[in-house]
């Protein structure tokens, strides 16, 4: 049986084009890939972005890249990240929801430079 999940992630970029969409479609590649997503179980994707990256909007980078898996019917949203003294700059954020079978492992994905986040996700 399925039931509703959230997977998360984080990526740094640097503010150009050709960055966020390589770093948007490595995050996505590798989090789609460790958590077998199929396009059927995706319900939505969600990117916040700091405010220091301002050249590519990532949800058109996640539609532009080579990630595995069809999103082209996914509801995608992204919007900027609060800004917050101390924040970490460049930084892009993802939350996915999906369908996958009851009590799966979760594998979330912070990378480039984002496992200062959440160093209890880091991959050995």
């Amino acid at each position: 049986m399925k039931r509703l999940y959230a997977l998360r992630g984080a990526v740094c970029s640097e503010n150009t084009k050709e960055d966020i969409l390589k770093n948007v479609g490595d995050m996505c590649r590798q989090l789609f890939s460790l958590n077998n997503v199929k396009s059927e179980d995706l319900v939505s994707i969600q990117f916040t972005m700091t405010p220091d990256l301002n050249v590519m909007n990532p949800c058109y980078a996640l539609r532009h890249s080579d990630t595995g898996v069809d999103t082209s019917k996914v509801a995608l949203f992204g919007m900027p990240e609060l800004e917050i003294v101390g924040m970490l700059p460049k930084c892009i954020r993802v939350m996915v929801t999906l369908y996958m079978e009851d009590n799966s492992q979760l594998q979330m994905v912070y990378m480039n430079g984002a496992e200062v986040l959440r160093p209890d996700f880091k991959r050995k």
